[in-house]
């Protein structure tokens, strides 16, 4: 492996290792490791040999610090962390990291309780955070870059690892959150609020059983999240649409800039803009306890999502009267609105997924530890009408996709050795070593509707593919003397693509069908840590990763609606070569990390969409060359002079930077979506049990969402634009009345208007109420 890291950031890593860091918790999705309790009381089954950067946050912390609405809001604050939530109950929540765009689902691999979350069944599938309760989270733990064999090569990016409670006896809670905000943008708008109820009960007998039964339900009702635009010449005149005829004179067309300098019309709310979702959880969870040092336990969970989408339009004719569709003129301007640019549609989800664990857990000496998962898509059925609002509220054609059976499974055995502490004659060595196992199936198929309302229709198009992945990893954390540790590791995996093909109806000559395709890499990791003092870490780390192609990004060329996807069946995997520097320094109340890194990364596959041209179309490719490098503070003090106040800070600057690519033109431009700084500061004020307050402000540089980084304009719909958020949270904690907690806030405060692409939430009140039995 080849490493390079610019001057500047090793001279910045000196000069500061003498002062600064650490991360705030150690994480690992580790099954075997002795569980380790914070001082907070949140349960760590995290690998206390971990060779990557880490940070945590406990369920108390969270509850001190921010309004959890949804799972992914835990992550919002953390370093170098983005989270592509446009509102709540948004099912397309991704992650974006240090190097790595929201867009690039893959590089964001989400545990919970070691059973994976992520789903990488579609480009915008984002982990299917709708597992998760918030209720239930005990902690959850950020893991960053492809330093440890443990994890595939999804993990060169962010591994995101959430440890849900377990009960100690018979207890639940009950919690209930509304959020409300006004919205407007284009001069439409309204009043969108949202409202969440979750129950929590389980019991552990004497004899080692225990239970737990989550339910949750959300109804949730989105801003406007796409606009129907045109884009003017770079002369600003727009083209006439072909074809002849009158065209409708209308009023309401707005004018504004786009992300590319162009002048743009904007003609009402397109593509279903308005999302109103019910969406449904329940899971259940038994384990049992064979003594202290084995137990089994599994987990069956349903969720469903029940969402109407609706258009509005801004054209009004000469009597006021909506226009919908057709060829319509305003100010000299022609315009030809698609007769489904406009139109609404529905999709009903029903999901399970089941899991179950045995593993053993002796605090020295030799683990093992079994995890098996599979997820299916029971029910997926979207239907888009083909007609404007009030014409599809009667009836008429359509389009459906269905995508019933796809779904994922995966496998992982593991053995590890821990060994006494202290021991320096005969117990050096901490070893892993696992097999890991995972399959993927996509079934994709499109229906011409003769009623969208119905979802029975014609077959016009199907995609399909499965791929398969076989790992063996082991890695051992060698302690070379006192206050040394070596930790070395490699992983080898097989990959399989097969049996992928798109059918036509009516068929061309012969279905698509593409060759089975067999690739193996190998993935050596290094890191060494030297603590010259009890409170003073210093590490080097270095691995490589290898990220194979999704079963999406292969095979799921489709045309849905207003988008016409094009895939590549010979897509090469991403190969990361990566670095850090990292130093860490504990202080009695405060913890404080500095982390120097670097990502060099060959073949980063890539998804960009072109939204100036009907339909959409989006192209699925290898970039040559990204290298990212970067530098990352973050800290935590506990008391600050005044019992009870709290400071949660981080800071990363990050330069991300095209070296080779087949579009000449985005060579030695920034690579997408990646900002140059990210920040967040959390202050809390918490002097009594009973109550507390606490702010933050969170900041994102601009970003682009262009290879050759022809977006200049990035404050308006479609841009990337800088993040200024300033959220405000009081809790309260009545003593009269035990177990109930009273919380409110407010998020966006200044009520800043940030885009990426679609707009995020304009302020937003939050209230909730909480109570534990």
């Amino acid at each position: 492996m080849t490493y390079r890291l610019s001057p500047i950031a090793l001279a910045a890593l000196a000069a500061l290792t003498t002062q600064a860091v650490h991360a705030q918790g150690v994480a690992s999705d580790q099954q075997l490791q002795a569980v380790t309790v914070t001082s907070t009381g949140a349960r760590s089954p995290l690998d206390p040999n971990l060779p990557s950067t880490t940070a945590s946050k406990t369920a108390e912390e969270l509850r001190l610090q921010q309004n959890i609405f949804n799972p992914e809001d835990a992550l919002q604050n953390l370093p170098s962390t983005t989270i592509r939530k446009r509102y709540s109950g948004d099912r397309n929540a991704l992650i974006g990291g240090r190097s790595f765009a929201t867009s690039q689902a893959p590089r964001g691999l989400v545990l919970m309780d070691g059973y994976l979350v992520s789903n990488f069944l579609g480009r915008f599938d984002a982990p299917r955070w709708n597992m998760i309760a918030p209720e239930e989270m005990g902690r959850i733990d950020v893991l960053y870059g492809p330093f440890s064999a443990i994890y595939p090569g999804n993990s060169m990016g962010t591994t995101v690892a959430i440890t849900t409670t377990r009960p100690k006896g018979f207890e639940g809670s009950v919690r209930m959150a509304v959020q409300s905000q006004k919205f407007d943008l284009y001069g439409a708008g309204d009043t969108y609020n949202n409202y969440q109820a979750s129950a929590l009960i389980g019991d552990r007998a004497a004899n080692g059983l225990w239970w737990r039964l989550m339910l949750n339900r959300q109804d949730s009702t989105s801003q406007p999240m796409q606009w129907l635009t045109v884009d003017a010449t770079p002369a600003g005149t727009f083209t006439p649409p072909a074809g002849a005829g009158a065209a409708v004179p209308v009023t309401g067309v707005l004018y504004d800039t786009g992300p590319k300098g162009l002048r743009r019309a904007v003609l009402g709310a397109s593509a279903g803009a308005v999302d109103h979702t019910i969406q449904h959880t329940v899971k259940a969870t038994l384990g049992y306890d064979l003594g202290r040092d084995v137990s089994v336990e599994g987990f069956a969970a349903a969720w469903r999502n029940d969402s109407t989408n609706h258009s509005s339009t801004f054209l009004r004719d000469a009597a006021g009267n909506p226009v919908w569709s057709g060829r319509v003129s305003n100010d000299g301007n022609i315009f030809n609105v698609a007769a489904s640019a406009l139109g609404p549609f529905a999709r009903l989800e029903n999901h399970a997924q089941v899991g179950a664990t045995v593993k053993t857990r002796h605090a020295t000496g030799w683990n093992g530890s079994i995890v098996a998962s599979a997820y299916r898509v029971l029910e997926d059925r979207q239907r888009t009408a083909n007609n404007p609002e009030p014409v599809a509220a009667s009836g008429g054609t359509g389009v459906g996709v269905q995508r019933d059976g796809t779904g994922f499974n995966t496998f992982e055995m593991q053995g590890a050795y821990t060994p006494v502490a202290g021991d320096w004659t005969g117990g050096r060595h901490s070893l892993t070593v696992g097999l890991h196992a995972n399959d993927y199936t996509l079934a994709q198929r499109t229906d011409t509707l003769p009623d969208w309302r119905s979802t029975s229709g014609v077959e016009n198009q199907f995609v399909g593919g499965k791929t398969k992945l076989m790992a063996l990893y082991a890695q051992d954390a060698w302690r070379l003397a006192q206050g040394w540790t070596a930790t070395m590791g490699l992983r080898w995996e097989s990959w399989e693509a097969f049996d992928g093909k798109q059918v036509f109806t009516p068929a061309p000559p012969a279905p698509t069908v593409y060759a089975d395709r067999k690739l193996v890499a190998t993935s050596p990791k290094f890191s060494l840590a030297w603590d010259p003092v009890a409170d003073l870490t210093l590490r080097i780390s270095a691995g490589e990763g290898t990220r194979f192609p999704t079963v999406a990004e292969l095979f799921q060329g489709t045309r849905s609606g207003n988008t016409l996807v094009l895939n590549d069946p010979n897509l090469r995997p991403e190969v990361s070569k990566s670095l850090e520097l990292f130093a860490e320094k504990r202080f009695d109340a405060a913890v404080l990390r500095t982390s120097v890194f670097q990502d060099d990364v060959r073949d980063t596959i890539w998804s960009q969409t072109n939204t100036a041209v009907f339909p959409n179309i989006t192209n699925t490719q290898n970039v040559g060359r990204v290298r990212t490098q970067g530098i990352e503070f973050a800290g935590q003090v506990d008391a600050m002079g005044l019992p009870g106040l709290m400071l949660d800070a981080n800071i990363a600057f990050t330069e991300s930077t095209i070296l080779e690519s087949n579009f000449v033109a985005s060579i030695g431009k920034n690579w997408v979506r990646i900002p140059r700084v990210r920040s967040a500061v959390t202050l809390t004020y918490a002097p009594t049990k009973l109550w507390s307050v606490s702010g933050t402000y969170r900041y994102a540089g601009r970003q682009w969402n262009e290879l050759d980084n022809s977006d200049v304009n990035p404050d308006v719909y479609g841009g990337l634009s800088q993040v200024k958020q300033i959220n405000l949270r009081g809790t309260y904690k009545p003593a009269s009345a035990k177990g109930l907690e009273l919380a409110a806030g407010i998020d966006n405060l200044t009520d800043y208007r940030a885009y990426q692409s679609h707009p995020f939430p304009a302020r937003t009140f939050f209230a909730e109420a909480r109570y534990v039995f």
